[in-house]
């Protein structure tokens, strides 16, 4: 049997104790963890006491250490991938390290556990049985590109959104979906201060117009009816 390289491993989105019993065993056994950034993983590392090597991985230099990092891990070093939250490969580095250890023969294990935007989705109150999942919309031109490819869409759309953005995308939504189309919003998920809020786009876009928006933010929108 071919032993397992490479631990994908998804931390808590929020609150510290939504991480798997499973998850903490692998990341005490593996020689090193690769980390989105290792001043917020530590916090996580710390506080359950595990003390393992610390390497930085993440979107601007995953292109130049994924050659080492491939070659380590054939020579038998065992290592995790974690991000600052959830699970590494959704909207975080992680495609390009699987896709290159499924090249080289490195066995990959990925283990269940948190991602923001399921539970967003399941509060929302929208149908879970199809839903389509976008990841954070393109800035400036792009993103009128994508609303409006996404008008027809009769599935649950998902969105990734900044906070500091939510409010120029819910009103540039309402131009191509109409003010009456329903959505919800998610912020701060398994935190103290978490909040969804479920409206039309006019109610909702007024809601968030009133108040300071912080933490990370989950769009769910209910598909066009026929």
């Amino acid at each position: 049997m071919i032993k397992t390289s490479l631990f994908l491993v998804p931390t808590p989105i929020g609150n510290l104790g939504d991480i798997t019993i499973r998850g903490l065993e692998i990341l005490k056994t593996v020689d090193t963890i690769l980390a989105e950034d290792t001043r917020t993983s530590s916090k996580l590392l710390n506080h359950y006491e595990i003390k393992k090597p610390l390497q930085s991985f993440h979107i601007f230099n995953e292109h130049k250490t994924l050659d080492g990092l491939i070659k380590r891990m054939q020579d038998g070093e065992v290592m995790a991938l974690i991000t600052d939250a959830g699970t590494p490969g959704i909207s975080d580095p992680g495609f390009l390290l699987v896709r290159e250890c499924l090249k080289s023969g490195v066995k990959i294990d990925s283990l269940p556990g948190a991602t923001a935007f399921v539970p967003a989705l399941v509060k929302s109150g929208f149908p879970t049985d199809r839903f389509v999942f976008e990841g954070f919309l393109p800035h400036k031109k792009g993103k009128q590109t994508a609303l409006k490819k996404l008008v027809e869409e009769e599935r649950t759309i998902i969105l990734y959104e900044s906070p500091h953005r939510l409010v120029k995308t819910l009103e540039q939504m309402a131009e191509f979906f109409g003010t009456d189309r329903q959505v919800s919003v998610s912020r701060e998920l398994t935190k103290l201060y978490e909040e969804t809020f479920t409206g039309s786009l006019a109610e909702v876009t007024q809601h968030f117009k009133s108040k300071e928006v912080k933490g990370e933010i989950v769009l769910v929108i209910d598909g066009k009816k026929e």
